[in-house]
């Protein structure tokens, strides 16, 4: 590592604990300016998110789109900057601004699978519920997650996601690790909306589009006997904080057919990200991968 990747790193690190201790208000205007500022500087990622958009919704006019894009930047840059609050926050200031509320009995330790779509809170509702399962004594959560391409942050990021007794699982760790932990009754954290590649993943339509999407939800549910519900962190109307609401378990999931139960998944994320377009992860490249003989989107 270099020292202009350590200055960055402890620059990064630095503002991350100032802003976890400044008022909550502060840091959303200052996630705002961020997101705008983004929205504003020519970038590829500013092309992804209209591409994204003018792919799912394209009934939209441009101005719309436009509209649209810029009401997602801001949240996202907001998102980001809450992070420092969610990381490094105490539990109490973590559940002051993500409310959990749950259509299933918590810490009845059932085998169960929680699918967490890419919405711009996705990280407040996971350590939202790690925070309660540590103070009531519930079964602790496990996260998927996929390593950064900074080793210094990807190391700090499972270490706050970790510290309220949670536990992160590389993507590509061992089936019967996986299996083992579902059975045990720990919250097992999915977020199955992001294209990872070819491998175990099946093109199935998402917005009418055909989308390379990851089969495990169905597979590691059919092994391990969980239930499958959705959790969804979305922004509360006033914007002073978020609710994380976990819902009743899918009926008939899984059934016999994985492609099947991957085209429902798709189905179920594409109704909540029309609730509320402007706070999904617009920003990845949720199309990259394409068909054979199918141009890319994003060149």
């Amino acid at each position: 590592m270099t020292w202009l990747q350590n200055l960055f790193n402890f620059l990064a690190l630095s503002l991350l604990r100032l802003f976890a201790f400044l008022p909550y208000r502060l840091t959303i205007y200052v996630g705002h300016a961020l997101g705008w500022l983004a929205a504003h500087i020519p970038n590829e990622r500013a092309k992804v998110v209209k591409t994204n958009l003018h792919l799912c919704f394209p009934s939209l006019s441009e101005r719309e789109i436009t509209a649209l894009a810029l009401t997602h930047w801001k949240l996202f840059g907001r998102s980001v900057i809450e992070r420092s609050r969610i990381w490094l926050g105490s539990g109490k200031q973590i559940t002051d601004i993500v409310t959990v509320k749950s259509a299933i009995t918590l810490g009845d330790r059932k085998p169960r699978l929680l699918i967490n779509p890419h919405f711009v809170g996705l990280e407040g509702g996971f350590m939202a519920l790690s925070v309660l399962a540590s103070q009531h004594d519930w079964p602790r959560g496990a996260g998927l997650y996929q390593n950064m391409k900074n080793p210094f942050f990807n190391q700090k990021m499972i270490e706050w996601r970790n510290r309220f007794g949670g536990k992160s699982i590389e993507r590509q760790s061992r089936l019967r690790d996986l299996i083992r932990e579902i059975q045990s009754g720990n919250f097992i954290f999915i977020a199955p909306d992001i294209d990872l590649g070819p491998r175990d993943s099946i093109f199935v339509p998402f917005f009418g589009i055909q989308t390379n999407t990851i089969t495990s939800v169905s597979r590691l549910a059919r092994l391990s006997g969980a239930e499958v519900c959705l959790m969804t962190t979305t922004l509360n109307e006033d914007r002073s904080g978020y609710t994380c609401n976990i819902s009743a378990p899918l009926p008939n999931f899984p059934s016999d057919d994985v492609k099947t139960d991957t085209e429902r998944l798709n189905q179920y994320i594409e109704e909540l990200v029309r609730e509320r377009p402007a706070e999904y992860y617009w920003v990845h490249k949720r199309f990259k991968h394409r068909p054979p003989g199918e141009p890319s989107f994003y060149n």
